[in-house]
């Protein structure tokens, strides 16, 4: 008889910070019973509570670079930065819905629970080693989103971003279980070390593995796809967003995307950066594919968005030519010898969008009403006039998004296209830089608005003390990255050197 592995062997301690807010996160739904309904902000600040104490908690196991649950999870310093990045986001979002819920009359404590439960499985999707971790993981991310999607139910828009997002992320699901299980058919094992070990013995042998192995491999890239909402696995984003509650949105429209991207790399990076047709090459196979889905993504991301007249769904465009402009650094990847750099790029991409994106739909909260309305772009015209220091900051986040420096968003489009021209796809860095001029005229399309266009301007009645608390969370970010850049660039390089996973 086999023996039972030890506790010991488990290496908990590694995975702490994704445990503490899973385990937090079943204690506060029993909590929060004993909450009288008038006082869920208690239930809100234990949940706030609880990501701190995983923020710390992951200070602590930053330098590890052990594995846990017997080798199905890593703790490295990669999973350490993109865990920084959900609690951040995770921490802002529910500043952001405490007085959000209460406008809107749909306060109830399950909602955190529900923002903690899908921050854990953003967490562990960052840290998984095995696909069966990676698809759990991304079930625990998804499933309680739906809910939240749908949470102003019964109202008719939030209900349609619920039952939309539900449908299509099962689909994306199947499609990378499907995968999963071609790969693991292929390799025999679903550990991602031992996939690429077996991708060199499957290049050269049988044609029905190889086979097997691209087509698991492009069934992956295709849930991974939908999740992080590239083209042509875009079309839920819109409406989603647009229908969500506004903080919703604001916490999907990050945390999933950091989840879903660090799964990807971890997938393409660990597991099959050595995919090749043929013995000889140099460049995955998988490079191209991604190459194609990056420029569509580009393309209409950024030229649809033009279009928008709702503040959600521009951001919602917006949001998928951001994820092109990460899926350069992913494409990047595929070229040997490039993978360390990429992956720095990415990351770096990845903070800076967290701060700019955080603060561009918090601002959008602040002149939302109650109802929901009030997210048009003309809602902005004259908000100089009526809320200053609101508009200003509106400003920067805008021509963050826009990649205009000293903002992070300038920073993170240099790398990532500092590292696309040195994977030689100057073609994409070229579309690159043409979309993001492109994107230049919707962004500042809300700068006109809210300074060169005559009107009172909007009361902005949603600019509560917290939301403002937020707003200057991620306006300190988006400045401090873009002017301090070492402050991040110092943080990608450790995680780049740890994670050495480019042979």
């Amino acid at each position: 008889m086999g023996t039972l592995p030890s506790l010991e062997s488990f290496n908990l301690w590694a995975a702490l910070p994704g445990i503490s807010v899973a385990v937090w996160a079943c204690i506060l739904l029993v909590i929060d019973l004993f909450i009288p309904k008038t006082r869920k902000e208690t239930t809100a600040w234990l949940a706030a509570g609880g990501l701190v104490f995983a923020f710390v908690a992951n200070l602590l196991v930053y330098n590890a670079e052990v594995d846990s649950f017997l080798g199905m999870f890593r703790a490295d310093q990669f999973t350490a930065f993109f865990n920084i990045v959900i609690l951040i986001t995770a921490f802002v979002s529910i500043l952001l819905s405490i007085d959000y819920l209460k406008r809107a009359g749909i306060e109830r404590g399950e909602y955190y629970v529900l923002m903690l439960f899908s921050s854990a499985g953003m967490m562990f999707m960052a840290g998984a080693n095995n696909l069966i971790v990676v698809f759990i993981a991304l079930e625990l991310l998804s499933i309680p989103l739906y809910v939240l999607a749908a949470f102003r139910s019964p109202e008719p828009r939030s209900e349609e971003a619920g039952i939309k997002y539900f449908i299509l992320g099962a689909f994306a699901s199947a499609f990378f279980v499907y995968g999963a299980a071609l790969l693991y058919g292929a390799t025999g094992t679903t550990n991602l070390h031992e996939v690429f070990e077996q991708v060199g013995r499957v290049i050269g042998g049988e044609t029905t593995g190889m086979f097997l192995t691209l087509l698991g491999s492009g069934l992956v890239l295709v849930g991974l796809g939908f999740k992080v909402a590239v083209v042509p696995f875009h079309m839920w984003t819109p409406d989603v967003y647009e229908g969500a509650p506004t903080p919703v949105t604001t916490f999907m429209s990050v945390g999933a995307k950091a989840g879903g991207f660090a799964a990807l790399l971890r997938i393409l990076a660990i597991a099959l950066p050595m995919l090749v047709l043929q013995d000889g090459q140099t460049n995955a196979a998988w490079q191209n594919v991604v190459v194609l889905v990056t420029t569509a993504t580009l393309i209409l991301g950024n030229f649809v968005a033009i279009a928008q007249t709702n503040i959600k769904r521009m951001l919602a465009y917006s949001s998928i030519a951001h994820a092109g402009y990460i899926s350069m650094a992913v494409a990047a990847a595929g070229t040997a010898g490039i993978g360390n750099e990429a992956i720095q790029a990415a990351l770096i991409y990845i903070i800076a969008y967290m701060f700019t994106n955080l603060g561009a739909f918090a601002v959008a909260m602040a002149i939302e009403k109650d109802d929901g309305s009030g997210t048009n772009l003309e809602n902005f015209v004259g908000l100089g006039k009526s809320r200053p220091l609101l508009a200003l900051m509106m400003t920067v986040f805008m021509l963050s998004l826009a990649g205009v420096p000293p903002t992070a968003g300038f920073l993170g489009k240099l790398f990532i296209f500092q590292t696309t021209l040195h994977a030689g796809l100057e073609w994409l860095a070229i579309i690159g830089v043409i979309t993001s001029v492109v994107s230049a005229f919707y962004y500042l399309r809300i700068i006109v608005n809210m300074y060169l266009r005559d009107g009172e301007g909007d009361p902005a009645a949603g600019a509560t003390e917290r939301v403002n608390w937020a707003v200057y969370v991620a306006f300190a970010g988006t400045l401090l990255v873009g002017i301090l850049p070492i402050l991040v660039t110092t943080l990608t390089e450790r995680v780049t050197l740890v994670a050495n996973i480019v042979p």
